[in-house]
Protein backbone atom coordinates (compact mmCIF):
# COMPACT_ATOMS: atom_id res chain seq x y z
CA UNK A 1 0.00 0.00 0.00
CA UNK A 2 1.26 3.48 -0.63
CA UNK A 3 1.67 5.39 2.47
CA UNK A 4 -0.38 8.78 1.68
CA UNK A 5 0.84 12.57 2.60
CA UNK A 6 0.53 12.89 6.16
CA UNK A 7 1.70 16.09 8.28
CA UNK A 8 2.36 16.05 11.95
CA UNK A 9 0.17 18.22 14.06
CA UNK A 10 1.24 20.87 16.19
CA UNK A 11 0.64 19.69 19.94
CA UNK A 12 -0.66 22.64 21.94
CA UNK A 13 -0.99 21.67 25.39
CA UNK A 14 -1.32 24.12 27.88
CA UNK A 15 -2.45 22.11 30.74
CA UNK A 16 -1.37 23.26 34.54
CA UNK A 17 2.13 20.59 34.78
CA UNK A 18 2.71 20.46 31.02
CA UNK A 19 5.88 22.18 31.32
CA UNK A 20 7.45 20.20 34.30
CA UNK A 21 5.73 16.83 32.68
CA UNK A 22 7.75 17.40 29.78
CA UNK A 23 10.74 17.41 31.62
CA UNK A 24 10.02 14.87 33.78
CA UNK A 25 9.59 12.84 30.44
CA UNK A 26 12.49 13.62 28.45
CA UNK A 27 14.72 12.96 31.76
CA UNK A 28 12.83 9.45 31.64
CA UNK A 29 13.39 8.84 28.41
CA UNK A 30 16.69 9.31 27.80
CA UNK A 31 17.61 6.77 31.07
CA UNK A 32 15.35 4.15 29.34
CA UNK A 33 17.32 0.80 28.44
CA UNK A 34 17.09 -0.42 25.32
CA UNK A 35 14.69 -3.01 25.61
CA UNK A 36 11.94 -0.36 26.69
CA UNK A 37 10.44 0.80 23.22
CA UNK A 38 7.51 2.79 22.45
CA UNK A 39 5.15 -0.02 21.31
CA UNK A 40 5.72 -1.84 24.92
CA UNK A 41 5.01 1.24 26.49
CA UNK A 42 1.89 1.65 24.61
CA UNK A 43 0.96 -1.85 25.55
CA UNK A 44 1.56 -0.93 29.11
CA UNK A 45 -0.77 2.26 29.07
CA UNK A 46 -3.67 -0.36 27.76
CA UNK A 47 -3.01 -2.89 29.82
CA UNK A 48 -3.06 -0.79 33.02
CA UNK A 49 -6.21 1.11 31.90
CA UNK A 50 -7.76 -3.04 31.42
CA UNK A 51 -6.57 -3.78 34.75
CA UNK A 52 -8.16 -0.44 36.51
CA UNK A 53 -11.04 -1.30 35.16
CA UNK A 54 -10.85 -4.75 37.02
CA UNK A 55 -9.90 -3.14 39.96
CA UNK A 56 -12.48 -0.96 39.97
CA UNK A 57 -14.88 -4.31 39.83
CA UNK A 58 -12.88 -5.41 42.67
CA UNK A 59 -13.77 -2.25 44.77
CA UNK A 60 -17.16 -3.40 44.79
CA UNK A 61 -15.77 -6.09 47.00
CA UNK A 62 -13.24 -4.60 48.96
CA UNK A 63 -11.94 -0.88 49.33
CA UNK A 64 -8.15 -2.05 48.59
CA UNK A 65 -9.34 -1.86 44.70
CA UNK A 66 -9.38 1.43 45.28
CA UNK A 67 -5.38 1.75 45.81
CA UNK A 68 -4.94 -0.53 43.00
CA UNK A 69 -6.41 2.05 40.60
CA UNK A 70 -4.12 4.44 41.39
CA UNK A 71 -1.27 2.27 40.99
CA UNK A 72 -2.83 1.15 37.39
CA UNK A 73 -3.18 4.85 36.37
CA UNK A 74 -0.11 5.54 37.67
CA UNK A 75 1.65 2.70 34.94
CA UNK A 76 -0.97 3.76 32.12
CA UNK A 77 0.88 7.78 32.17
CA UNK A 78 4.55 5.96 32.40
CA UNK A 79 3.20 4.49 29.34
CA UNK A 80 0.67 6.39 27.96
CA UNK A 81 2.78 9.33 28.35
CA UNK A 82 6.46 8.04 27.57
CA UNK A 83 6.41 6.34 24.51
CA UNK A 84 5.36 9.48 22.20
CA UNK A 85 8.67 10.99 23.94
CA UNK A 86 10.86 8.15 23.49
CA UNK A 87 10.19 7.50 19.86
CA UNK A 88 11.16 11.72 19.42
CA UNK A 89 14.49 11.23 21.76
CA UNK A 90 15.80 8.20 20.16
CA UNK A 91 14.87 9.59 16.52
CA UNK A 92 12.75 6.76 15.45
CA UNK A 93 9.28 8.83 14.84
CA UNK A 94 6.20 6.88 13.25
CA UNK A 95 3.66 9.59 13.24
CA UNK A 96 0.83 7.72 11.09
CA UNK A 97 1.08 5.04 12.91
CA UNK A 98 1.83 6.37 16.46
CA UNK A 99 -0.85 9.19 16.25
CA UNK A 100 -3.07 5.93 14.97
CA UNK A 101 -2.36 3.44 17.89
CA UNK A 102 -2.16 5.66 20.54
CA UNK A 103 -5.83 7.53 20.12
CA UNK A 104 -7.00 3.42 19.56
CA UNK A 105 -5.64 2.94 22.76
CA UNK A 106 -6.76 5.74 24.76
CA UNK A 107 -10.41 5.16 22.97
CA UNK A 108 -10.59 1.66 24.29
CA UNK A 109 -8.72 2.53 27.75
CA UNK A 110 -10.99 5.03 28.63
CA UNK A 111 -13.94 2.09 28.08
CA UNK A 112 -12.14 -0.56 30.10
CA UNK A 113 -11.72 1.98 33.09
CA UNK A 114 -15.43 3.62 33.10
CA UNK A 115 -16.84 0.00 32.31
CA UNK A 116 -14.91 -0.93 35.50
CA UNK A 117 -16.28 2.07 37.23
CA UNK A 118 -19.87 1.51 36.58
CA UNK A 119 -19.10 -1.96 38.20
CA UNK A 120 -17.85 -0.51 41.61
CA UNK A 121 -20.89 0.02 42.86
CA UNK A 122 -19.69 4.19 43.17
CA UNK A 123 -21.45 5.62 40.30
CA UNK A 124 -24.65 4.54 38.84
CA UNK A 125 -23.96 2.95 35.43
CA UNK A 126 -25.86 5.41 33.57
CA UNK A 127 -23.90 8.43 34.86
CA UNK A 128 -20.69 5.88 33.99
CA UNK A 129 -21.93 5.94 30.58
CA UNK A 130 -22.86 9.45 29.56
CA UNK A 131 -19.23 10.39 30.97
CA UNK A 132 -17.71 8.06 28.56
CA UNK A 133 -19.87 9.26 25.88
CA UNK A 134 -18.87 12.99 26.48
CA UNK A 135 -15.10 11.91 26.45
CA UNK A 136 -16.20 10.38 22.93
CA UNK A 137 -17.93 12.99 21.57
CA UNK A 138 -14.91 15.37 22.57
CA UNK A 139 -12.27 13.03 21.26
CA UNK A 140 -14.00 13.02 17.35
CA UNK A 141 -14.01 17.08 17.93
CA UNK A 142 -10.33 16.88 18.47
CA UNK A 143 -9.26 14.57 15.93
CA UNK A 144 -11.32 16.10 13.38
CA UNK A 145 -9.57 19.49 14.31
CA UNK A 146 -6.26 18.19 14.29
CA UNK A 147 -6.70 16.72 10.37
CA UNK A 148 -8.44 19.38 9.66
CA UNK A 149 -6.36 22.70 11.14
CA UNK A 150 -3.11 20.62 11.80
CA UNK A 151 -3.47 21.56 15.57
CA UNK A 152 -3.87 18.69 18.10
CA UNK A 153 -5.22 20.10 21.63
CA UNK A 154 -4.13 18.23 24.58
CA UNK A 155 -5.82 19.95 27.09
CA UNK A 156 -8.94 22.34 28.38
CA UNK A 157 -9.82 24.68 31.12
CA UNK A 158 -6.19 23.74 31.67
CA UNK A 159 -6.80 20.38 32.42
CA UNK A 160 -4.97 17.35 30.54
CA UNK A 161 -4.69 13.78 30.55
CA UNK A 162 -2.47 14.04 33.64
CA UNK A 163 -4.08 16.49 35.77
CA UNK A 164 -7.43 14.23 35.55
CA UNK A 165 -5.70 11.40 36.20
CA UNK A 166 -4.21 13.14 39.68
CA UNK A 167 -7.62 13.62 40.41
CA UNK A 168 -9.34 10.47 39.73
CA UNK A 169 -6.21 8.91 42.09
CA UNK A 170 -7.54 11.44 45.08
CA UNK A 171 -11.04 10.58 44.94
CA UNK A 172 -10.00 7.16 45.22
CA UNK A 173 -7.57 8.01 48.24
CA UNK A 174 -11.17 9.50 49.72
CA UNK A 175 -13.17 6.81 49.14
CA UNK A 176 -11.18 4.96 50.52
CA UNK A 177 -10.89 6.39 53.53
CA UNK A 178 -14.32 6.96 53.50
CA UNK A 179 -16.31 4.25 55.63
CA UNK A 180 -19.43 4.47 53.72
CA UNK A 181 -19.53 5.90 50.23
CA UNK A 182 -19.86 9.82 50.35
CA UNK A 183 -23.39 11.00 49.40
CA UNK A 184 -24.44 15.06 48.49
CA UNK A 185 -27.60 16.14 48.88
CA UNK A 186 -28.75 17.84 45.61
CA UNK A 187 -32.22 19.07 44.03
CA UNK A 188 -33.99 17.96 47.00
CA UNK A 189 -32.30 14.13 47.23
CA UNK A 190 -29.51 12.13 47.86
CA UNK A 191 -27.13 11.53 45.09
CA UNK A 192 -23.53 9.15 45.09
CA UNK A 193 -20.74 11.79 45.31
CA UNK A 194 -19.37 10.35 42.04
CA UNK A 195 -22.67 10.46 39.98
CA UNK A 196 -22.66 14.17 41.28
CA UNK A 197 -19.10 14.60 39.98
CA UNK A 198 -19.78 12.38 36.76
CA UNK A 199 -22.55 14.47 35.68
CA UNK A 200 -20.30 17.66 36.67
CA UNK A 201 -17.33 16.20 34.14
CA UNK A 202 -19.66 14.93 31.46
CA UNK A 203 -21.25 18.30 31.28
CA UNK A 204 -17.79 19.85 31.27
CA UNK A 205 -16.82 17.72 28.70
CA UNK A 206 -19.91 18.33 26.46
CA UNK A 207 -19.56 22.11 26.64
CA UNK A 208 -15.69 22.06 25.89
CA UNK A 209 -16.71 20.47 22.74
CA UNK A 210 -18.99 22.56 22.11
CA UNK A 211 -17.16 25.73 21.97
CA UNK A 212 -14.37 24.14 19.94
CA UNK A 213 -16.71 23.07 17.65
CA UNK A 214 -17.79 26.78 16.96
CA UNK A 215 -14.21 28.07 17.24
CA UNK A 216 -12.95 25.99 14.76
CA UNK A 217 -15.86 25.81 12.21
CA UNK A 218 -15.14 29.41 12.42
CA UNK A 219 -11.97 29.13 11.66
CA UNK A 220 -12.30 26.58 8.63
CA UNK A 221 -15.62 28.88 7.42
CA UNK A 222 -12.60 31.84 6.85
CA UNK A 223 -10.00 30.13 5.97
CA UNK A 224 -11.79 27.67 3.23
CA UNK A 225 -14.13 29.99 1.93
CA UNK A 226 -16.98 29.16 -0.72
CA UNK A 227 -15.74 29.73 -4.33
CA UNK A 228 -18.92 30.75 -6.40
CA UNK A 229 -19.37 29.35 -10.33
CA UNK A 230 -18.80 31.93 -12.94
CA UNK A 231 -20.88 31.94 -16.37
Amino acid sequence: MQPTEFRTAERAHASILAQREQRLLLWLAERMPAWVTSDRLTLLGLLAMLFAGLCYWLARFHPAGLLLVILCLALNWFGDSLDGTLARVRRQPRPRYGFYVDHIVDTFGALFLLAGLALSGYITPLVAAALLLAYYIISIEVYLATYTLGTFHLAFGGLGPTELRILLALGNLWLYFTPRAPVVFVLGADHKLLDVGGVIAATALLLFACLSAARHTRALYRSDPLTRAHG
